[in-house]
């Protein structure tokens, strides 16, 4: 369930009550964990892989009814605002517009409190909060225009220029970083009280960065970029079951050969903060850790890139040595090559199933029919890049949906998605991660995301009242026959293999 797609009154979902109701709902329905989309600040296209930055928190989803109650907010201030005529979906144009002056209201009456803990979080928090609150104020200054258009000195992290520029947008420098200090409060309140209730949060880390982002503007070296700071070749995949075109994501790509040479420092940073955030990581696209398509830059489609060896096991082991074992699921999905799956077995992470990835009567072999499962993996009915349960039963090739129905045994009368669902909890699956919208039975209106395609995605919302008692006692009954019950408080999946 992302954070967006809680109820709210005011555009999106927060980590305000209805984060805490949906916990309750979950203890209550016998789960042990809640898995999360990326929670970073989105960019153009609300793509949560697409962020402004590896590390900073997403400012919509501050609480503003937790402001209020803190004082920092008067409720004229954000209650009669036009934050969108749909509650089931973010209105981002609307959004954009009404929250950020509500939130440098706000961030005003912190800053003239002079918060001894708000002085702490910045020194704290410096080594990348003070490029990034830099990166937004020069990106409010320059229109929204990516740092690629600033001018070169800005571009290129002339010293005496971002000094000029500290001094310059010293306020709004302020402001951001009031910002961050804002979501991670809320965001240490939300994470304690799940934790409280038996529930581990799984966060969700997308392997690049964002070309517009303060993580490639500040760490240029880091990446494979020309000498005017443009990338070489950028990031996608060639065509397969999600896009028969490929995709072209368009991020700069790692220079890998540099990143060896200093210990992976970057990656270990990052992924050490990540942990600050969530008891489990889900690493997305974890094939381009054995090999990454490189696609040259300016192509307009994914067609010409070609693969390029990428960090193998040397990563990872940097990864156990520096930080230790860590609670980590590899997103294995797509071709898999036998060297990708070496490397999911050396890392000892548990790989990915999808449910409705298993049906093609093509291809009989994917490993994804719930018989075939070994215990050490994570069985999904579907992720944010598949379509609802019933959204996928309804647009499927009829042979697909046909084997479907009789290996699952799926009964129209009480929702075939019951049974779908039902398949992923008897599996031999050590963890079973279900969609919210395919508990509730919905179909393609209410999918997350459709790869390769602009302007529905990231949208859905469900309604206040969605998660009742009702479905909760249904939930536990269901986590009782299938023995799935939390026995104990534990990370919701342990990287060392099931014996």
């Amino acid at each position: 369930m992302p954070i967006f797609s809680l109820p709210s009154p005011y555009g999106i979902g927060t980590l305000g009550k209805e984060a805490r109701r949906f916990a309750d709902f979950l203890a209550e329905g016998g789960q042990s964990c809640w898995q999360l989309l990326p929670v970073g600040p989105t960019s153009y296209g609300d793509s949560p892989y697409q962020s402004f930055s590896s590390f900073a928190g997403n400012p919509y989803f501050i609480d503003l009814d937790a402001l209020a109650e803190e004082g920092l907010l008067e409720r004229q201030e954000f209650e009669s605002l036009d934050w969108g005529e749909n509650p089931e979906y973010v209105d981002y144009g609307r959004l954009y517009a009404a929250r950020y002056p509500v939130l440098h209201k706000a961030c005003d009456r912190l800053l003239a409190q002079g918060r001894p803990d708000f002085t702490a979080f910045c020194e704290e928090q410096k080594d990348w909060l003070e490029d990034y609150a830099l990166f937004m104020a020069l990106k409010g200054k320059h229109g929204g225009a990516p740092w690629s258009q600033w001018p070169r000195e800005l571009r290129l992290r002339d010293p005496a220029a971002l000094d000029r520029a500290r001094a310059e947008l010293a306020g709004e420098v302020d402001f951001w970083r009031g910002v961050q200090y804002l979501f991670f409060g809320q965001w240490r309140a939300f994470k304690a009280y799940a934790n409280r209730l038996g529930l581990s949060i799984i966060g969700d880390l997308p392997i690049y960065a964002s070309g517009d982002s303060a993580d490639v503007w500040a760490g240029p070296d880091q990446f494979q970029l020309d000498e005017d700071g443009r990338p070489t070749e950028v990031a996608g995949c060639p065509p397969d079951g999600f896009s028969a075109d490929g995709q072209l994501w368009g991020n700069p790509l790692f220079d890998w050969e540099r990143m060896k040479e200093e210990g992976y420092a970057w990656w270990l940073r990052r992924i050490a903060f990540q942990f600050q955030l969530y008891d489990t990581l889900r690493i997305d696209h974890f094939r381009g850790f054995d090999a990454y398509y490189a696609i040259p830059y300016g192509e307009n489609g994914a067609q010409n890139g070609r693969w390029r060896p990428g960090p193998g096991i040397d990563f990872f082991k940097a990864v156990n040595r520096t930080l230790g074992k860590k609670d980590i699921i590899a997103e294995d999905l797509g071709f898999l090559t036998p060297s990708v799956k070496k490397l999911l077995k050396e890392a000892g992470y548990p790989g990915m199933k999808v449910l409705e990835l298993a049906f093609d009567s093509r291809d009989m072999d994917s490993g994804y029919l719930p018989h075939t499962y070994p215990a050490h993996c994570v069985v999904y009915t579907g992720t944010h890049d598949n379509d609802t349960i019933q959204g996928w039963l309804a647009s499927a090739r009829r042979e697909d949906r046909d084997y479907a129905k009789a290996y699952l045994r799926l009964n129209s009368r009480e929702g075939c998605h019951w049974g779908m669902m039902r398949s992923a909890w008897a599996s031999p699956a050590g963890l079973a991660v279900i969609q919210f919208q395919d508990l509730l039975g919905l179909g393609s209106e209410a999918r997350i995301n459709t790869p390769s395609t602009l302007g529905d995605n990231w949208k859905w919302r469900t309604l206040p009242g969605t998660f009742d008692e009702k479905l909760s006692k249904r939930l536990y009954r269901e986590m009782k026959v299938y023995q799935r019950l939390p026995k104990e408080k534990k990370p919701a999946f342990s990287s060392k293999k099931t014996k």
